[in-house]
């Protein structure tokens, strides 16, 4: 196997370095952008690398082999900056094409990239991240899981290597190409049990000065080290003076000296990287006292702004360069404990500001151990891991709101001060959906892909139901249709000449179906039956009233709400409709009795009509 795997990589050796010639005819710029087109190398018919013999796994040990010895060949005789470097581009290249198409193993060339970065100098490392950046999807499009390793390694030994105090910019770099490379539900970036940095420790001087040294100093500090207004206009910072420059002396007494703010402030680092330890009375008690003190003296020391930050912000920074990047350019201090410069870190506002910021990440996660957020089932259904057995008092989480508040409003003042909070805000905000997301055990996000063949019967489906459909032809007369055979129109005029059909009842019988109702409501059972028989009741009665309205209408005062036609005088009503009875006969020719016939669903407007028609 040691004998064919030998000859296969000198075959390869060979075959790679033609490739690598015709790279640089198809392929003249010595520059990473645009890729080299790989397929245009060899014809179609051509195998890339040539036949191997043996297994898969021998073509790839000798694919492999052949590569890394060709890689180091040339990185040992090129340097990154000089134009001949595009070989080591076309060889990457040309490993990522052979990857994908298993003619070699598809981490090869993040492995080598991997040697790259490290034979780099930090300037040398932004050239081949350039490199990785501009071939990312490709890299990561066909066989990512076996690549994901690899690019977590290399990226984190890049970070390790990089500044984050001198190389921001290029740290967050990295930090997207990851989040950009491993999906979004990926677990592997997750802190699943919650831990906290506790190895961040912040160590500072414990120490007092005598109190009657400490005012001298300070009243020399203050004399000598504050800033004037002319002094301010000659120097680059901007000095803003706090919103209540005039507060009286004996409100200023309440306010922490410098000497004394000093351990106070710094211990509150010691809460920061180890939020549970508030969990202790103590340290709570300790931790509100030096954050409310750490406050006010924020907003009692005149306020210093970096002249490069607000010139940046407000564009008048002159860009003579096309590539001219202002965040690249912004100085991200890392905060030193001398207690020298303490005076002067506490009259920084971007020093404020992340103080501050920390500080509402930790009441944040103080907030969400009150008992009416455990109570959710939110709560209830995390992860052990996610679940405290503190839980935080009423009152102090009454303090929790009031200094949040305290910090939203000073953190909305000076310059840029609105912006600042609303990003620091939708910042907080959107990260309670991930801590959300971590306590449902990280769920994932994305679903499968729909098969190809549901996919084809649904879209079939919807084209059926979409699809114009022509109506049946009849193949007979409809049984709602039957009614045209009835040739006898007499018959159906004869009906219609019925008495009951076009004369007017009187009240009296309305009255007289009104109590047929009440009695059959009272028999009824069932709640739909009682619902129709009131209906019914309550036309019966309003056809009734409007009857009795024409010659009845004295006996209107009798009547008490909620009552029918039962409160009228029925002697009233009978003589009245014995008298009118044998008149309305004689006029129409009908018999006298058949008068008293009513119209079981007649409308109103046609009461109405036939009223007007009856007495005309």
């Amino acid at each position: 196997m040691t004998v064919l795997v030998a000859t296969s990589q000198a075959a390869v050796v060979a075959r790679l370095n033609y490739l690598l010639q015709r790279a640089l005819v198809i392929k003249p710029n010595a520059t990473i952008d645009p890729p080299l087109q790989v397929s245009e190398l060899v014809p179609e018919e051509e195998l890339l690398l040539g036949h191997l013999e043996g297994e898969k796994e021998v073509r790839w040990l000798a694919a492999d082999s052949a590569a890394k010895g060709l890689f180091y060949a040339y990185l040992g005789s090129t340097r990154i900056t000089e134009p001949e470097f595009v070989t080591i581009w076309n060889l990457l290249d040309i490993l990522q094409y052979c990857g994908d198409r298993e003619l070699c193993s598809p981490q090869s060339i993040l492995l080598l990239i991997e040697e790259l970065l490290d034979s780099q100098s930090i300037e040398g490392c932004r050239t081949v991240f350039n490199f990785l950046e501009s071939r990312r999807e490709a890299i990561i499009a066909i066989n990512s899981k076996n690549k994901d390793l690899v690019i977590l390694r290399l990226c984190n030994e890049l970070l390790r290597r990089l500044s984050r105090a001198e190389d921001p910019v290029f740290c967050g770099r990295v930090y997207i190409f990851m989040f950009q490379s491993f999906p979004l539900g990926d677990k592997s970036s997750v802190n699943l049990r919650g831990n906290f940095h506790v190895e961040n420790v912040t160590t500072f001087e414990e120490f007092l000065k005598d109190s009657g040294a400490t005012d001298d100093s300070m009243q020399v500090e203050a004399s000598e080290s504050e800033p004037t207004a002319t002094e301010g206009s000659k120097s680059e910072d901007r000095v803003i003076k706090p919103g209540q420059s005039d507060v009286r002396e004996e409100g200023k007494s309440s306010i922490m000296d410098i000497d004394s703010l000093y351990p106070v402030f710094w211990s509150l680092q010691h809460s920061f990287s180890n939020p549970p330890r508030l969990f202790e009375e103590d340290h709570f008690k300790l931790f509100q006292k030096s954050l409310e003190a750490t406050l006010a003296k924020f907003k009692d020391v005149p306020k210093v702004v970096q002249a490069g930050d607000s010139d940046r912000k407000k564009g008048q920074r002159d860009r003579t360069d096309d590539n001219y990047d202002a965040f690249a350019n912004t100085y991200n201090p890392k905060y030193l404990t001398s207690r020298d410069l303490f005076k002067l870190e506490l009259s920084d506002l971007a020093f404020q500001r992340h103080i501050l910021v920390q500080a509402l990440i930790l009441i944040d996660f103080l907030l969400a151990l009150t008992e009416k957020a455990k109570s959710k089932p939110l709560y209830q259904n995390a992860q052990k891991a996610m679940q405290y057995n503190f839980t935080l008092r009423e009152e102090d989480a009454e303090w929790a709101s009031g200094i949040k508040n305290a910090i939203a409003n000073y953190l909305q003042e000076g310059p840029d001060g609105k912006f600042y909070y609303r990003m620091v805000d939708t910042v907080l905000s959107r990260d309670k959906n991930w801590v959300r997301w971590k306590m449902e055990n990280c769920q994932p996000f994305t679903r499968d892909r729909v098969p190809t063949k549901d996919f084809l019967q649904a879209k079939s489906g919807a084209q059926r139901a979409v699809q114009v459909k022509k109506p049946p032809k009849p193949t007979g007369v409809p049984n709602s249709l039957n009614f045209l055979y009835n040739n006898e129109a007499e018959k159906g005029l004869v009906q219609l000449r019925q008495p009951h059909r076009f004369n007017v009842p009187n009240a009296e019988s309305y009255a007289d179906r009104v109590r047929r109702t009440e009695s059959a409501l009272a028999a009824a059972v069932t709640e739909e039956e009682r619902r129709q028989l009131g209906g019914k009741k309550s036309s019966h009665i309003w056809k009734g009233l409007r009857l009795a309205s024409k010659r009845q209408l004295s006996s209107f005062d009798r009547i008490e709400h909620g009552k029918g036609l039962e409160a009228l005088q029925p002697a009233t009503s009978s003589i009245e409709a014995t008298e009118d009875a044998p008149k309305l006969a004689d006029d129409k020719g009908l018999d006298p009795q058949e008068e008293h016939q009513s119209v079981e669903d007649q409308r109103p407007d046609q009461l109405s009509q036939v009223t007007t028609e009856t007495t005309a």
